[in-house]
């Protein structure tokens, strides 16, 4: 059964809306993603050791000042070394619209194609 026009323009409008906020999710996430800092890496590690360390310290001497602040360290570095890497905004060259470049990724090549076939669409 086809369908009339009030639910073509309505499932268009859909497909529109949902296509924007799965471009705006995927471009959010990407830019979060980039090569992992391997002394950041190491510095967690030594840290969560040290951590360790004190922790055992304290047991030993029976001074649970001592244990706790081992604890923290050691919470400390182990956060440090499995935080995502933090990638400044404003070193991120700003993309004009347009022609994919080499440094556009898969998914907006894809989103410029799905434009370009909705542009021809409407006509």
């Amino acid at each position: 059964m086809p369908l009339s026009e009030q639910e073509q323009r309505l499932l268009e409008e859909m497909e529109r809306g949902l296509y924007q906020n799965d471009a705006d999710f995927v471009a959010t996430v990407g830019q979060r993603r980039g090569k992992p800092n391997y002394t950041v890496v190491v510095v967690g590690a030594l840290l969560a050791v040290l951590g360790i360390a004190t922790l055992l310290v304290g047991v030993v001497i029976q001074q649970p000042l001592v244990g706790v602040l081992g604890f923290i360290i050691m919470f400390g570095g182990v956060l440090l070394a499995i935080a995502p890497p933090r990638r400044l905004e404003a070193a991120a060259p700003e993309r004009k619209p347009g022609k994919p470049t080499k440094a556009t990724g898969f998914m907006d090549g894809l989103g410029n194609r799905w434009d370009k076939r909705q542009g021809e669409r409407g006509r």
